[in-house]
């Protein structure tokens, strides 16, 4: 039997997210995901049609995830589904479905105003300063330029 379960999810964060350790030390970070949904309504308008979704990030990325994400931040995830099955006290069953992120992607710019933790920049643009002497060396590998148009042989 053929299977495959991978989620690719892009949405706000619904709350902070909360580092804890297994017994074993393995960090483990807890988090909700909005991700919205458009459709058209009877009256024939868009409307937004918000999914909560639990997602767990474990390790290393656990800690980095906890780091720099907070309520409210974008980002992209990649993972897993997975079925949580329980019984009420009142013997009722319940089931859930929660993610289990192994990649993550911070999306958009860091925005420092709202006081909590920024999201990394991607690598910063180079500096324009004067060439120096270092710049002026030739390159050897790039095609000389063409001639003169009158050299065309035809």
């Amino acid at each position: 039997m053929a299977s495959y379960n991978r989620i690719i999810l892009m949405g706000n964060l619904t709350r902070d997210p909360q580092l804890s350790y297994t017994a074993n030390n393995l960090a483990v970070a807890e988090f909700g995901l909005a991700v919205n949904h458009k459709r058209k309504g009877p009256d024939g308008q868009l409307k937004d049609e918000p999914m909560f979704i639990d997602c767990k990030v474990f390790d290393k990325k656990a800690e980095t995830f906890t780091q720099y994400m907070a309520k409210g931040r974008p980002v992209l995830i990649e993972g897993r589904l997975e079925l949580r099955q329980w019984q009420t006290p009142e013997g009722q069953k319940r089931s859930k479905h929660s993610v289990i992120v192994d990649n993550f992607q911070f999306v958009g710019a860091a925005d420092r105003s709202e006081g909590g933790p920024a999201a990394p920049s991607g690598p910063r643009p180079a500096q324009h300063t004067a060439p120096s002497q270092a710049d002026a060396v030739p390159n050897y590998d790039a095609p000389e330029p063409a001639g003169p148009e009158d050299d065309i042989p035809f």
